[in-house]
């Protein structure tokens, strides 16, 4: 029987200024966008879509209702790379068992972007 549910396919954050938010999202995670319209931007990270929406007001004070790890090498590497073109810490890379590691930083537009180190996780298509 298969899972009806594929898995992550977008992760979509909505900002201000769709034309900044490209450039720095373009520095934060180190490649160009594929998609780029007035309405939307998508960039490729690892076979997962990160979408950027214009927002029609835009709203700095954001929920952390939901929250978004990207998978990274080396977690404090990256952390410090998002903090160097201008996130804000929101939380420290720190240790939640074994060798899990995340942490996550605000983006310019108040987006929780997370990174996590998780030498455990296999995509079904991953080689053991």
């Amino acid at each position: 029987m298969s899972n009806p549910i594929l898995g992550l396919r977008t992760c979509i954050y909505k900002v201000g200024d769709l034309s900044e938010a490209k450039e720095w999202y373009t520095k934060a995670f180190s490649t160009q966008p594929y998609f780029d319209e007035p309405f939307y931007v998508g960039f490729n990270i690892g076979g997962y879509e990160l979408g950027l929406l214009p927002e029609e007001e835009p709203i700095t004070a954001k929920a952390d209702t939901v929250l978004t790890y990207w998978g990274v090498e080396d977690i404090h590497e990256r952390y410090a790379a998002l903090l160097k073109v201008g996130a804000r810490v929101h939380e420290e890379p720190h240790n939640v068992g074994g060798e899990l590691m995340v942490g996550t930083v605000k983006d310019p537009w108040g987006n929780i972007v997370g990174l996590i180190y998780n030498p455990y996780f296999k995509l079904p298509t991953d080689k053991e």
